[in-house]
């Protein structure tokens, strides 16, 4: 009986041995993107009594499922510990024009894929109140799903491009179709600053992959090792900062994000704020700072101080609104402004530290947001001053307020407060830039970090505190949060939790690829002090080498 159990075991064991490279080489990144698509379009036939009981049912699933996904690639085919490429999937597409299917993860795209994955999910069971036009609500949502995890998780700059259009169509109707009473102009607006300065995207994808002789070829391994002059690196650096600028965004480039989020519904608040945001952060590591190191290196300084004027501007901004949905979204903007920093920064704990808090902000930025769209469906008002005293009648959703604001105010113990501590301990210590300029930029940055907490203190005490509006109360239903909206913010308030007490959960994920960042970038410092035409950092140039030793043999 024991050999025959032995057997059985020994059968088994090579069974996962012949079965495990298998599994890894399976295309979970392709399936993650085309899943969702595919799902999308079996929404029209779903049957339905037209208010969306039954196809809600169904995009949850496929959303969930493609969470599933994302999250069996992550562990059955992502190491943390390299830096290069995996999952990568390649098929010649339209080789004449040198397009193809070329799919992988990084440190740099797969925390990402996690958070839009997740952050979806979210939303469509946010979304379980839609009953106008249900199926096109929900079939756009999935779209968006796999187009995004595409922005992401494709290796290819043309179909970078193509991934990043196909994201704004749905955005544009669902704000259009189901915004507020400005609906027409915000959407307007999006489309215009998006679609117009993605026009860069495509310019900057075509110079790069016809550079040189042969077939084209945009794949993002091709174009790193291509030798590309600093002139020409400057050019398409300056016109790929405006179109992710436009999305990060990037003070002054920012003013369709108000109007967006000032109309938008709370699925739509999610998305944009948890996933749309992060593609221009994510964009400019992977082209400007990865794909252009020489150009990157001259302009980081410039980075750093639009970061500031990011933290200063919009946390002014934001302290002066009235508008709740409005407040927040320069809220979200001021946050974008340390993602800016750590980019501009040449040290891995600063570079990492705008990483984390991309992904931090896609956590709290959605909560917010969520929370924002409960309390309106409550009081049927967006101004703080008809507003006061609803935490009498509504403590739970006072409760679950306060925590995710504490959250976006850096609370020690958060992954807001890791993330900024990490952006600016990294800042601090990158011997690249100069003693006074980092004093400088260090303490104008403070101030952000000082209003934060004001302007969300101070909106809290309005919404929930003092003397309740009669008649607010006598012409609304302040009923207490629900169970659905308990959930959703608790499923994004684990992970801000334990980030904020274990960073290295997230930051093991990405450390490999952000290291090998950053020396790619000081190499290109390196490069550029030796040349007699571009002597840029040439003061602190010995600091830095002594900071990244390996320099000295490259």
């Amino acid at each position: 009986m024991q050999e025959l159990v032995a057997s059985h075991t020994t059968h088994y064991i090579l069974a996962a041995v012949v079965n495990e490279p298998m599994i890894a080489s399976f295309p979970w990144l392709s399936l993650s993107i085309l899943f969702p698509i595919v799902g999308a379009f079996l929404v029209p036939f779903i049957p339905d009594d037209g208010e969306g009981k039954q196809v809600r049912w169904f995009a949850l699933g496929i959303a969930l499922v493609t969470f599933l996904i994302t999250v069996a690639a992550y562990i059955n085919g992502y190491d943390p510990s390299e830096q290069g490429l995996q999952l990568a999937e390649r098929v010649n597409w339209l080789p004449d024009l040198g397009l193809t299917w070329a799919v992988g993860a990084d440190g740099l795209s797969m925390p990402l894929i996690l958070l839009t994955s997740f952050i979806t999910a979210l939303a469509v069971l946010a979304a379980w109140p839609v009953s106008f036009k249900p199926k096109l609500f929900y079939f756009l949502i999935l779209a968006m799903d796999g187009g995004q995890i595409a922005v992401f998780a494709v290796q290819d700059m043309l179909l970078f491009f193509l991934a990043w259009e196909l994201e704004l169509l749905p955005v544009y109707l669902l704000l259009a179709i189901w915004g507020g009473k400005k609906r027409q102009y915000a959407a307007t607006k999006f489309i215009i600053y998006t679609a117009g300065s993605s026009l860069f995207i495509l310019l900057a994808a075509l110079a790069m992959g016809f550079f040189g002789e042969g077939v084209p070829n945009f794949e993002y391994t091709h174009l790193a090792q291509q030798n590309f002059g600093t002139g020409f690196q400057l050019l398409c650096y300056g016109g790929l900062l405006v179109a992710f600028g436009v999305k990060l965004p990037i003070v002054p480039l920012h003013t369709w994000l108000p109007d967006a989020h000032g109309e938008a519904t709370a699925p739509v608040h999610m998305l944009l704020a948890g996933i749309l945001l992060k593609m221009g952060g994510y964009a400019l590591l992977r082209f400007n700072a990865q794909l252009l190191p020489e150009a990157h290196a001259q302009f980081a300084p410039l980075l750093i101080v639009l970061g500031v004027v990011n933290i200063i501007y919009a946390a002014l901004t934001s302290f002066a609104q009235r508008n709740l949905k409005r407040k927040i979204a320069y809220s979200s903007i001021s946050h974008m402004g340390f993602v800016l920093i750590g980019i501009g920064s040449f040290s891995s704990l600063g570079t990492s530290g705008a990483m984390l808090q991309m992904v931090s902000h896609g956590l709290i930025g959605a909560s917010l947001f969520f929370l924002v769209g409960a309390t309106y469906d409550r009081t049927h008002t967006l101004q703080l001053d008809e507003m006061g005293g609803v935490g009498q009648k509504m403590r739970i959703m006072f409760a679950l307020w306060t925590v995710c604001a504490l959250a976006s105010l850096a609370l020690p113990g958060m992954s807001g407060f890791v993330s900024e501590l990490m952006v600016f301990a990294g800042f601090a210590t990158d011997e690249a830039y100069t003693l006074p300029f980092r004093i400088v930029i260090s303490g104008l940055a403070a101030i952000g970090v000082i209003l934060t907490p004001i302007y969300l203190l101070s909106m809290l005490r309005e919404i929930f505190f003092g003397r309740e509006n009669s008649q607010l109360a006598s012409n609304t239903n302040l009923v207490d949060a629900e169970p659905r909206e308990i959930y959703i913010i608790g499923c994004l308030l684990v992970p801000i939790i334990g980030i904020g007490l274990y960073p290295k959960l997230m930051t093991d994920t990405y450390s490999a690829s952000i290291e090998a960042l950053v020396d790619r970038d000081l190499g290109a410092i390196e490069r550029i002090n030796n040349s007699s035409t571009s002597p840029i950092y040439k003061a602190e140039i010995t600091q830095a080498k002594a900071f990244a030793p390996s320099l000295e043999t490259s």
